[in-house]
Order: structure tokens, then C-alpha cells, then sequence
């Protein structure tokens, strides 16, 4: 699996300045992630008992930094499954050793979002009055849970180098869950960094959606 990235800088600059509510669907740029070089805490390699949302995009930012200045695949692969586990929660797809390391990162009591049967509650629900994060990190309605689940999941399963699915996911932090899962299953770590990259984008979104 290669991507071949053909955007220039000053595209990657409007993505990230057009990363309000409701913000870009152009998945394909590669973030220049501002994020300092960190290794990644215990509370992201391990448990995450807080139900807050601001702080559990912190630690999820932590995640994408440290997956995108990890110096081996294998650090980068678990970085990528703490990111991903601390989206999807014990309910959500695919949570759990991602990677097959024989540990689980990112372990949590709740994801962001809600899980396949809309248990545990996802953190995102508790604001979900804030319009920006109905529209960027929920994405809309969780009425049927599984179908929302299976829409990324699809989005995933059809997505090519040359066919980027990710920007029809409305829930900027299903896409943090995509990159990740291509993250897992690359046999690059430049290519990797470039995930990490593009899942930095929607950390981002995610985050403004609360302010």
C-alpha cells in the first residue's frame, strides 16, 4: 500500500485554515505537524480513565505525535493503535492488541465515540449540543450505531492510494481511526509518518470543534 502525495504546501496551509466547524474534506494533504517530540505516556500506552473530551484528545494528539516521530515501524504501529483505540472505545471496532504486540495501547473505559451497540456512551456525546461537534467530531446523528460504524468501516475497506475514502467520513476522529489502521498494515515507516500526518489533520479539527 503506497501513496503518492502530489499536493503542495500551500494547499496543506488552506486545509489546516479551513479546519473550522465544518471543515476541510480534502484528506489528502500531508499536515506539518507542530506537535514537539514526545514519548508516548503511560496514560496513552496504557489506561485512559478520564471521561473528558478535551483531555482525551490531548492524549489522542500525544498518540499522533509520537507515531509521527517514532523511529521504528514498530513504535509507530503502537503509537497508531493507542490513536485508535482511544477513538473507537471497548465497544467500537477492532479495539484491542491491533498491532498482535501482546499489549493493548490506548486502553480506555469509553471511546470518542459510542460503541457498536451505543455502549459504553461516547465522550462526545455529552456536548453534543456544541454544533461543531455534532458536525465534525460525532458527525452527525448515533441513532443506529452500527451503520455509522459500518460506513467507516466500509470506507476503509474500499480505500486505494489513488481512491481516498477518508474524506466521505463526516466524524473528523473516524478518520484518525483510518490512517491508523493503514498505519497498521504498511510495511513503511516513511510511509507511516505520512499517516501520522494526515491524522494530525483531523486531531486538529476534532479540537477546534470544541472551542
Amino acid at each position: 500500500m503506497v501513496i503518492r502525495h502530489w499536493l503542495t504546501a500551500p494547499l496543506v496551509l488552506a486545509v489546516l485554515a479551513a479546519v473550522a466547524c465544518g471543515g476541510s474534506d480534502d484528506d489528502a494533504a500531508t499536515a506539518t505537524a507542530s506537535a514537539a517530540t514526545t514519548e508516548l505516556p503511560a496514560d496513552v500506552a496504557g489506561s485512559v480513565a478520564g471521561h473528558d473530551l478535551a483531555a482525551r484528545l490531548d492524549a489522542i494528539e500525544v498518540a499522533v505525535a509520537s507515531w509521527r516521530d517514532a523511529e521504528s515501524l514498530e513504535e509507530a504501529r503502537a503509537a497508531a493503535e493507542a490513536a485508535a483505540n482511544l477513538v473507537v472505545g471497548p465497544g467500537g471496532p477492532g479495539y484491542g492488541d491491533r498491532d498482535g504486540d501482546g499489549t493493548i495501547g490506548g486502553e480506555a473505559a469509553a471511546g470518542v465515540l459510542p460503541g457498536l451497540d451505543g455502549e459504553p456512551d461516547g465522550l462526545a456525546n455529552a456536548i453534543a449540543g456544541n454544533e461543531c461537534v455534532l458536525a465534525d467530531v460525532l458527525g452527525g446523528s448515533w441513532a443506529d450505531p452500527r451503520a455509522r460504524w459500518g460506513t467507516m468501516l466500509t470506507a476503509i475497506e474500499e480505500w486505494r492510494p489513488d481512491r481516498n475514502t477518508m474524506p466521505s467520513l463526516p466524524s473528523h476522529p473516524m478518520r484518525i481511526v483510518g490512517w491508523a489502521t493503514f498505519t497498521l498494515a504498511s510495511a513503511s515507516l516513511d510511509e507511516a509518518h505520512e499517516y501520522a500526518g494526515h491524522a494530525q489533520l483531523h486531531v486538529d479539527v476534532s479540537s477546534r470543534a470544541l472551542e
